[in-house]
């Protein structure tokens, strides 16, 4: 394990120039200690697989994995944690982005409280990159409360491998990442949050994560299939804890979002 090096988790499926921004925000980043781990989820995009090949030229510390079958994004994800060399591991997507301070920041920040999982408020943009909005992070995260919702972006989030060893996604259709993150604070107790954005969330018209609806089965699946609880319980948790729970943060989104978006036009 190198004390240093941050591994950086990557799955991609066709993303195209999306992934070429991604890709260009890491290759920015004040902290130059890092692996970018591609997995490709076996894209049948052109221009997809260009541009992975481009950056693989391009810089020896890109190492890209191409499938050879279709096997969803948690797989991708935790084939790229197998690979993993570093004490620290982050994660970007491949449609999002970083702040060039992003991983400078954050090692400093988890050094300072010796802690093993730090993450960050995040800017949401469009799929045009302009700007919509603002996740303000909780200064701090607990097992319990992660239990109740998710509060963690997983594009802001870093871990300490040295501490509890590596973590890796449930095999779930999505909100993996949530399912990932409880299993974490159930042996760390507790994560710490910084309030300056050092990313920023794309919202794609098309994503999963848009259809409300359909996540209901996706969110009771973390309490059934990670959490191990029972059907009635899975369906008491996520009517009695997760939705005022995940009510009060959109709520608190919007707000700061208004507030955020007021404060970018006073720059103007």
């Amino acid at each position: 394990m190198n004390n240093n090096l941050v591994s950086i988790i990557m799955p991609t499926y066709d993303t195209g120039g999306m992934l070429a921004k991604s890709i260009d925000s890491i290759l920015v980043q004040t902290y130059e200690d890092w692996e970018l781990i591609i997995v490709d989820d076996h894209s049948d995009d052109a221009a997809t697989l260009s541009i992975l090949q481009r950056y693989e030229r391009m810089d020896d510390r890109i190492k890209v994995v191409y499938l050879t079958e279709n096997m969803g994004a948690g797989y991708a994800r935790n084939k790229a944690i197998e690979l993993a060399e570093g004490r620290y591991v982050a994660f970007c997507d491949s449609d999002d982005r970083w702040f060039p301070e992003k991983l400078e920041s954050q090692v400093a920040f988890i050094r300072e409280k010796k802690c093993c999982l730090v993450y960050s408020s995040y800017v949401l943009c469009d799929q045009d990159d302009a700007n919509t909005g603002i996740f303000i992070a909780p200064d701090i995260v607990t097992y319990a409360g992660m239990k109740r919702d998710d509060k963690i972006g997983c594009l802001t989030a870093l871990y300490d491998v040295s501490m509890y060893g590596k973590f890796y996604f449930p095999l779930l259709r999505k909100r993996q990442d949530w399912g990932m993150f409880i299993l974490l604070l159930r042996e760390c107790r507790v994560a710490y949050g910084q309030k300056a954005p050092l990313a920023y969330y794309r919202i794609r018209t098309n994503s999963l994560s848009r259809n409300k609806r359909s996540l209901i089965k996706y969110n009771i699946n973390v309490y059934h299939k990670v959490l191990g609880f029972s059907a009635v319980k899975s369906y008491l948790y996520f009517a009695f804890l997760f939705l005022p729970t995940y009510m009060v943060k959109v709520i608190k989104r919007k707000i700061d979002s208004k507030r955020y978006m007021k404060y970018l036009s006073s720059l103007d």
